[in-house]
């Protein structure tokens, strides 16, 4: 089975535009959307069966009033503030790592764990595996919920799967990248579209893993995307293409209209774009 990654700096770049138009460009068997903080390849892709369990991210530290003799230890070892003082002691779950910290130094033993609901995971069977989930607002661990997401991939699959994977650098992303064969990344030619490229590509070159890069909306800055092309030829990274703006885009993708099947200059590039990282995996 091979995963192709699609992976941008940003969020708005259009990445799951790419990713979806993909999908359909190979006929996917198999998908992932592991942008689990805001999953939208699902508006797309929801029909069939689906599955759906609960996500249960790290326990969080809960204190004990009855046990603790509010001698200030665990907060003065939390580093990520989630204590407070105020009318005895109490821990804020949105603050909350689940590091653990605070129970091995609590003399008293008041601190005890629970684990609570984070999100969900779903799973969309029809004549292709879909896999996707949802993290709640102020729920952490974001990472481990992509890498169960990604756990429902079947690794006997012939088919190229395609995975939409979350924007930034983060946990999220290191943990999309875990066994994936190739890596698009999206970029757009503004300044922090450019810069943020190249922090993913540092972090892809980390990972030891074949890249490559296209520029969404490359005519709204040229010399931009000049500089970017560029930067490409200097570092060895194979660059795949570019795709004009069209404000017609997001009227064909709110009546679910495919770009590759329709006639616009944009789908005609993905198609392009798609055709080389078919020759590069």
């Amino acid at each position: 089975m091979k995963q192709l990654l699609v992976l941008s700096g940003k969020g708005g770049t259009g990445k799951t535009t790419i990713a979806s138009s993909f999908i359909k460009l190979a006929n996917s068997k198999q998908f992932a959307d592991c942008d689990v903080e805001a999953p939208n390849l699902h508006l797309m892709y929801k029909k069939g069966e689906m599955n759906s369990k609960s996500y249960f991210g790290l326990a969080k530290a809960i204190i004990n009033q009855e046990l603790c003799i509010e001698c200030g230890l665990c907060k003065d070892h939390c580093r990520f503030n989630a204590i407070s003082d105020q009318n005895g002691y109490h821990i804020n779950p949105y603050k909350c790592e689940g590091c653990g910290v605070c129970g091995l130094v609590c003399p008293a033993g008041a601190i005890q764990y629970e684990k609570k609901v984070d999100g969900s995971i779903d799973l969309y069977q029809n004549n292709y595996r879909f896999s996707t989930g949802s993290l709640k607002m102020g729920s952490g661990n974001s990472g481990l919920l992509v890498t169960e997401v990604k756990k429902q991939l079947n690794n006997h699959e012939d088919n190229l799967t395609i995975i939409d994977g979350p924007p930034g650098i983060g946990c999220p992303v290191i943990a999309s990248m875990s066994g994936v064969d190739f890596i698009l990344v999206v970029t757009e030619p503004s300044m922090s579209g450019f810069s943020d490229m190249k922090r993913m590509i540092e972090t892809i070159k980390k990972m030891r893993i074949k890249m490559a890069v296209c520029i969404n909306k490359y005519d709204i800055n040229r010399n931009l995307s000049k500089k970017i092309k560029q930067y490409l030829f200097e570092e060895r990274i194979s660059y795949v293409g570019e795709l004009p703006y069209d404000d017609k885009v997001n009227d064909l993708i709110n009546q679910g209209i495919s770009l590759v099947e329709s006639n616009n200059p944009v789908g005609k590039g993905i198609i392009k774009i798609y055709d080389k990282v078919k020759i590069l995996l």
